[in-house]
């Protein structure tokens, strides 16, 4: 039988779950829980320093507590793990949660997290990722499981998505990518798996992953900052456009007035098509689809576009990097390249706290100083975070 127990929460953790400690000083990390919280907890997973629970009763509730507004959290949907917390309450306790992390693990006495501007916490994704029921619905995993959850409509998907959702039909068990231009309408749908009859929406393209390993191009456009952008099916892009400007204002912001600019896991070209103007820029990129994309959004701009993995790319001398790594962070390697390029600032977009805190340890150690962050809230409704965080070379 697992144990029962009577916990209060005083911080919530990277990935969103509340902190709280047992009288023996032992840390449990409460799914579910919310600073200022009392509340009954079953513990999940346990170690000698630290253990996992799952509220089953909120005893005394934080007034950043809601009732979640989509009935899918009740039947058990995996997608968005942060409804239960108030839509203003969000960034704030994101950019404590980033906060803590920079203090415990980057050793930043007293770091700077801005809050960042309100995004819109619903309708606002443009790509969504699911599987196919039997009876060939579009579902989404329950949370902590492989079980299919249903979702004939989403409180996050833009509506040109939700209405996929909506009236779609798949190959049963096949893995299905939405991906829609928000401003521009176009919709694009890329089913994975087994063969069997699609039924979408009219002006809907349809493409089976088969077809694009075999050479053929499918994509979409979104516009951003006023940059038209060509988003291919297999390429990464941000959750909408509305938290993309948000993303691009706060690189902006951060940047400065470089003249040569390296763009590191630049992607199809975000920051080098809206940021670009004036500068030479040297976008790099891993990704085949990606770089195939930021070459056409780049066109007849001063960019140059490697593909590369950035811990193999060649540096060149810089006055500044912006960096956009996957969830890992940087690491040693990469941020090799960058104090190669003798760059004087760097912006790095975190999308993990944790990582981004190990990078600020890293950084400090090859003498680039944390200047201040600001949360840029892409995911509503969920504990994931988007952080730009300014670095200056120490003289």
């Amino acid at each position: 039988m697992r144990t029962e127990e009577e916990l209060v929460v005083t911080s919530v953790a990277v990935g969103g779950a509340g902190v709280s400690r047992e009288r023996s000083g032992r840390v449990v990390l409460v799914e579910g829980a919310l600073p200022g919280e009392r509340v009954r907890a079953t513990l999940t997973a346990e170690r000698r320093v630290h253990a996992r629970a799952q509220v089953v009763e909120v005893v005394e509730p934080s007034p950043d507590r809601v009732a979640p507004p989509c009935p899918l959290v009740a039947a058990g949907c995996g997608g968005c793990g942060w409804q239960h917390v108030a839509p203003d309450a969000q960034p704030r306790l994101k950019a404590q949660m980033v906060a803590d992390a920079l203090r415990r693990t980057g050793g930043i006495a007293e770091p700077v997290v801005d809050a960042g501007a309100a995004l819109a916490p619903t309708a606002y994704r443009t790509t969504l990722r699911c599987v196919a029921t039997d009876e060939g619905r579009a579902a989404l995993r329950r949370r902590h499981s492989h079980d299919l959850v249903p979702v004939p409509e989403c409180l996050v998907v833009h509506p040109l998505v939700g209405e996929i959702l909506a009236e779609g039909r798949f190959p049963p068990g096949s893995e299905i990518t939405i991906r829609v231009g928000a401003r521009t309408g176009e919709r694009l749908v890329v089913v994975d798996g087994p063969d069997g009859e699609v039924v979408v929406p009219p002006n809907v393209r349809a493409v089976h992953g088969d077809e694009l390993a075999a050479g053929r191009r499918a994509w979409i456009h979104e516009e951003v900052a006023g940059r038209r952008l060509r988003v291919s099916a297999r390429s990464f892009f941000q959750a909408g456009p509305d938290g993309a400007e948000a993303l691009v204002a706060a690189v902006s912001a951060a940047l400065g007035d470089p003249v040569r600019l390296a763009d590191l896991y630049g992607g199809v070209g975000l920051f080098a098509a809206t940021l670009g103007a004036g500068r030479r820029v040297e976008l790099v990129e891993a990704s085949a689809s990606a770089c195939a994309d930021a070459r056409v959004n780049l066109a007849g701009t001063d960019a140059r576009v490697v593909r590369s993995d950035v811990a193999r790319w060649r540096p060149r001398r810089v006055d500044a990097v912006v960096a956009d790594p996957p969830r890992a962070g940087l690491g040693r390697r990469a941020l090799a390249r960058v104090t190669a390029t003798r760059a004087e600032r760097l912006v790095l977009v975190s999308c993990d706290a944790g990582a981004l805190a190990r990078d600020v340890r890293l950084l400090g150690v090859a003498g680039y100083r944390f200047v201040g962050a600001t949360l840029v809230d892409m995911f509503p409704q969920t504990p994931h975070v988007e952080v730009v965080s300014r670095f200056d070379r120490a003289p």
